[in-house]
């Protein structure tokens, strides 16, 4: 649609200010990262340009390319097992079952509980002396499985990995407010011809989301498993051995030991990895516009 002169005005006086914000506190500082990530500086003596060193350093660093599986790791479970499992909640709590309201409640509260605190908590769960995890190993008889959770090499990162997964409330709520603008006369049409819940979900709700809720969704939580930070640094800091390390967490190390220009190539990295999850997760999406398609049968009779 064009648009007219007299329009534009107020279209740019409206735009402006954002993008004024965009610039100034997006733009401005990836480029300053960019150009510090190509310098050997401490933020004291003057820096030293060194090419393209910062970024051999970086590929040559074990911990980091570990910190940099863990995201990818991290994003992936986060985009196609915690996404679909909220996913699968919405479209339950969508029916408006009994009881409902609560689930509904009791999923999304871990969203207001600071994420600190929620570490803080699964560090007391998994303490491999008081922990309630290996408490109930012990009440069941399972005791020989209970185990330093965090400390072991080989369980320290799944164990930082699954406890997050399971808090899905934040991505159910914005399926559920997306399947109730379908409209309920494809789901008539599909309960005349015989059409279970299940194909009704298959055939109806995924493909009309797919597109504009579970997209978002999927995005939210691909670059949310790239920014992890807070819960690693509490519960591991990255031990034992960088097996938990990630790249904000590799970044933050530096920042302390004022390796600016080290930290500013891992920085240019992670944007990297994150244009290309985003890119990847929306060319995955994309492909012809799907409609729903609802043969009728007896309902026009």
């Amino acid at each position: 649609m064009k648009l007219e002169r007299s329009d534009r005005a107020p279209l740019i006086a409206f735009l402006t200010p954002a993008l004024v914000l965009m610039v100034v506190f997006f733009v401005i500082p990836v480029i300053y990262v960019a150009v510090v990530s190509f310098l050997k500086w401490d933020g004291i003596v003057a820096p030293e340009f060194r090419q393209v060193r910062n970024y051999v350093l970086l590929f040559k660093d074990k911990a980091f390319l570990r910190s940099v599986l863990n995201n990818v790791i991290w994003a992936l479970v986060a985009g196609f097992i915690q996404v679909p499992l909220a996913m699968v909640m919405a479209i339950i709590l969508s029916r408006k079952p009994k009881g409902w309201k609560f689930f509904r409640t009791v999923y999304f509260f871990p969203q207001v509980i600071s994420g600190i605190a929620l570490a803080m908590l699964w560090r007391a769960v998994y303490n491999a002396e008081t922990g309630l995890l290996n408490g109930i190993l012990k009440s069941v008889g399972l005791g020989n499985l209970a185990c330093d959770w965090l400390g072991g090499l080989k369980t320290a990162f799944p164990a930082v990995l699954i406890y997050w997964i399971f808090y899905i409330g934040y991505y159910m709520v914005i399926m559920m407010a997306d399947i109730t603008t379908i409209d309920e006369s494809y789901y008539e049409a599909a309960t005349i011809d015989g059409a279970t819940d299940f194909q009704q979900a298959i055939h109806i709700t995924i493909p009309l989301i797919r597109r504009t809720s579970l997209l978002t969704c999927v995005t939210l939580a691909s670059v949310m498993g790239l920014r992890q930070f807070e819960q690693v640094y509490m519960l591991t800091n990255g031990q034992p051995a960088n097996t938990t390390s990630t790249i904000v967490l590799y970044m933050y190390k530096k920042l302390q030991d004022t390796n600016y220009g080290m930290a500013s190539a891992s920085a240019v990295i992670l944007i990297v990895v994150g244009v290309v999850f985003i890119v990847c997760i929306r060319a995955l999406f994309e492909g012809r516009s799907e409609t729903v398609k609802v043969k009728k049968g007896r309902a026009g009779k």
